[in-house]
C-alpha cells in the first residue's frame, strides 16, 4: 500500500482548480496520505464539434480501471448516467450553487435584456429554458471553456452567456456573473454544482478515506437527480433539469423535460425520506414519462 494516491482530473483550468479544492479537503482529512492530482485528456477534451455530446469522464475512468490513478474527480453533472459497475460515487463534498446565470456585455443592464439579443449556449436544455422565457432571443451555440465564453462577451460577440455560478466562482470570476437566474424557472442540469470523487468499488480501504469528506445532504441530491435522470434515458441531447433540496429529513425533487424551443414543458415534484433519495428520482422519472415527457423530445431522434 502506497502512500502516494494518484488523483485524475482533466487538464482545463476548471477542472484543475475544482480538483485541488477537492485535494485540500482529502489532505485535511486524511493527512497521513499524499494526494497528487493527474491531468489526462478526455474524448471531450479532443473532440469539441457542434452538437455532439462529449464525454468529460471516459479516459479518466479508464486509467482508473487500468491503475493509471487511484482516483477521479469529475464535475457531477459530467458523470455519464449509468457509471460503470466497477466504479463507485465514493463522495461528494458540499455543493456549490447549482444555479445558471448571465454574464452580460457591459453596455447591458442585466435586468433589462434587449429583444433579439444574443445569447451564447451549448446547452439544449438552456437554449429550451431561454426561449421559453424570452422567445424573441437569438441563442447562438458557442463552445469553449468558461474563459472563452466570458471573452466571447466581452468582445462584443455576443450580448451575453449563460453559465454554471460554480464554475464562474470557482474560477475567481464570482465579479463577472451580471444576473443569477432563479431555480423555479431554469432548473439546472442533475448535479450541476456538485463534485463527485469516483474510486474502483473494490478498493474499500480507499473508498473509506474518501467518505471522509463526503457531505451527506449533497450526495442525498445527486443521487436523486442522476437517478432522475436515468429514468428519463436522459443525455446532453435532452432537455431536462432538475434540482434536490433537503429540509429536515425530507427530500424534496424538482424535475423538468422541455420541447427543443420551449414552447412545451413538463414538470413535476416529488418528495420522501432522505434515505430514498434513488428510489424518489426513479419514482419523479416515472411520473415525468406518464405525463409525455418523452414526446417531447423522441421525434427528434426517430
Amino acid at each position: 500500500m502506497t502512500e502516494r494516491i494518484r488523483v485524475g482530473t482533466r487538464r482545463s483550468r476548471l477542472a484543475r482548480a475544482q480538483t485541488e479544492m477537492v485535494l485540500a479537503q482529502l489532505r485535511r482529512a486524511a493527512p497521513e496520505w499524499r494526494f497528487d492530482a493527474v491531468p489526462l485528456d478526455t474524448t471531450g477534451d479532443r473532440d469539441r464539434s457542434p452538437g455532439g455530446s462529449p464525454d468529460f469522464t471516459d479516459l479518466i475512468d479508464q486509467s482508473l480501471l487500468r491503475g493509471g490513478v487511484d482516483l477521479a474527480v469529475h464535475s457531477a453533472k459530467d458523470l455519464p448516467a449509468g457509471l460503470d459497475r466497477r466504479l463507485e460515487l465514493a463522495a461528494c463534498p458540499r455543493r456549490a450553487d447549482p444555479r445558471d446565470c448571465l454574464v452580460v456585455a457591459t453596455h447591458l443592464r442585466p435586468g433589462r435584456i434587449p429583444r433579439g439579443a444574443r445569447i451564447g449556449s451549448s446547452s439544449l436544455r438552456r437554449r429550451a429554458q431561454l426561449l421559453r422565457w424570452r422567445p424573441d432571443l437569438a441563442v447562438v451555440e458557442i463552445r469553449g471553456n468558461v474563459d472563452t465564453r466570458i471573452g466571447l462577451v466581452r468582445s462584443g460577440a455576443l450580448d451575453a452567456a449563460i453559465l454554471a455560478v460554480a464554475g464562474v466562482s470557482r474560477l475567481g470570476r464570482g465579479a463577472e456573473i451580471g444576473r443569477v437566474l432563479p431555480s423555479s424557472r431554469f432548473l439546472p442540469a442533475p448535479a450541476q454544482g456538485a463534485l463527485a470523487v469516483v474510486a474502483r468499488a473494490g478498493d474499500t480501504w480507499l473508498s473509506s478515506i474518501v467518505r471522509r469528506i463526503d457531505q451527506a445532504t449533497t450526495h442525498a441530491c445527486v443521487d436523486a437527480e442522476r437517478c432522475f435522470a436515468v429514468a428519463m434515458g436522459g443525455d446532453c441531447n435532452v432537455p431536462l433539469g432538475a434540482l434536490a433540496t433537503v429540509r429536515g429529513g425530507t427530500l424534496s425533487l424538482v424535475g423538468e423535460v422541455l420541447s427543443p424551443e420551449g414552447r412545451t414543458r413538463v414538470r413535476a415534484r416529488c418528495a420522501g425520506p432522505v434515505t430514498a433519495a434513488a428510489s424518489i428520482g426513479s419514482r419523479l422519472g416515472k411520473v415525468m414519462l406518464a405525463r409525455g415527457a418523452r414526446d417531447l423530445w423522441a421525434p427528434a431522434h426517430r
